[in-house]
């Protein structure tokens, strides 16, 4: 597990405030970009770690990646016909 010292992780979260309010109306095409080949390649579920990572890369903040990813995952559930929330094999 990665652990960010306080300077860095204050830079990050800066940067992605910046990056947010410049993009109000959603991500870019870039950005997107950046998050379906976390989606798809990396993982539909990315712990925290990971997620602080993949908005960073994509310069969003870590609450716009989250929503991001658990829309992007509603959406893939719909496309493979899988019910919206998934409890377990047995259900």
């Amino acid at each position: 597990m990665l652990i960010f010292p306080g300077c860095y992780r204050r830079r990050l979260e800066e940067r992605a405030r910046t990056m947010s309010a410049e993009t109000a109306t959603g991500p870019t095409e870039d950005q997107v970009e950046i998050l379906e080949y976390n989606f798809n390649k990396v993982d539909k579920h990315p712990d925290s770690t990971t997620l602080c990572l993949i908005a960073a890369e994509a310069g969003l903040s870590e609450e716009e990646t989250q929503k991001w990813f658990k829309q992007r995952l509603a959406k893939w559930r719909r496309s493979e016909g899988l019910p919206s929330e998934c409890r377990s094999v047995t259900d």
